[in-house]
């Protein structure tokens, strides 16, 4: 059933681009399970806020939660390396993508509903909370819930893949198996100190090692949703995951691969 759903996902992703005529080229995703009664789901109403959804809440016979990530081509990120507004083509691949996960959230409903398991996406309202500055429903601590990767200190999460893309999830009532999680850090710095090149990049100073100034980020996310408003709501910048050591790999595994022989 995991290996279904996958290949659901990827040949769904696959195709996207064509059929919809996307300027936004994405790479293979990863997808990973979380089992619903995971006590972090409750943890995450102490560490985000205690408005925070859990599987359960959303959908009352949830068995588990299917995530993915799903990275961007390599062009997209190289090409908002420059200092300043964030790229034209990042802006554009933030809006599509969004589109491209609302399709495939309802095209994997739809399959899991031939078989008789029940489906629910995250309700808009809960997405953000543009006072607080905080999600009701983290795709990234859900991520990493279902074992998809860790954060780095510019609050990213890296994936196998890097942190070059965003991430969505489906609740389910199938029962899945969840996925193993990692055991070490995948973000240089927590590895081993050897990298801030993140918070470097961060022109707003909104980075810093245990810190991070949600309203200076959002500052200028804000600038740039005004700038590209014409493609859709892109409230992006993203400025610190890219041409980074973490941005299409995780940069700690050679490291750490060294140590186990």
């Amino acid at each position: 059933m995991e290996n279904l759903i996958e290949n659901i996902i990827i040949d769904f992703v696959k195709n996207y681009s064509k059929e919809h005529n996307t300027k936004t080229r994405w790479l293979t995703p990863i997808v990973g399970f979380a089992d619903s009664e995971n006590p972090e789901f409750l943890e995450l109403k102490d560490i985000i806020s205690e408005k925070h959804l859990t599987p359960k809440e959303v959908l009352s016979e949830s068995e588990s939660v299917i995530c993915y990530f799903l990275p961007f081509s390599k062009e997209i990120n190289l090409g908002n390396v420059k200092p300043g507004l964030a790229s034209e083509d990042w802006a554009i691949s933030y809006v599509e993508t969004n589109k491209m996960i609302e399709k495939l959230n309802d095209n994997l409903s739809a399959k899991l509903d031939e078989m008789n398991y029940k489906c629910s996406k995250i309700p808009k309202e809960y997405k953000f909370d543009k006072e607080k500055l905080i999600s009701y429903w983290s795709e990234r601590h859900v991520a990493k819930i279902a074992g998809l990767g860790t954060f780095g200190i510019n609050n990213m999460l890296i994936t196998k893949k890097g942190c070059n893309g965003r991430f969505g999830s489906l609740i389910t009532s199938a029962k899945l198996k969840p996925s193993e999680k990692p055991d070490y850090e995948y973000c240089l710095y927590k590895y081993n100190g050897s990298c801030k090149l993140c918070i470097e990049k961060c022109e707003k100073e909104a980075l810093k090692i245990n810190e991070f100034d949600r309203k200076k980020c959002h500052e200028v996310c804000s600038m740039n949703e005004k700038v590209y408003e014409k493609y859709g709501v892109a409230d992006v910048c993203g400025k610190c995951l890219c041409n980074v050591p973490c941005s299409f790999k995780n940069p700690s595994k050679i490291l750490h691969d060294k140590l186990k022989k």
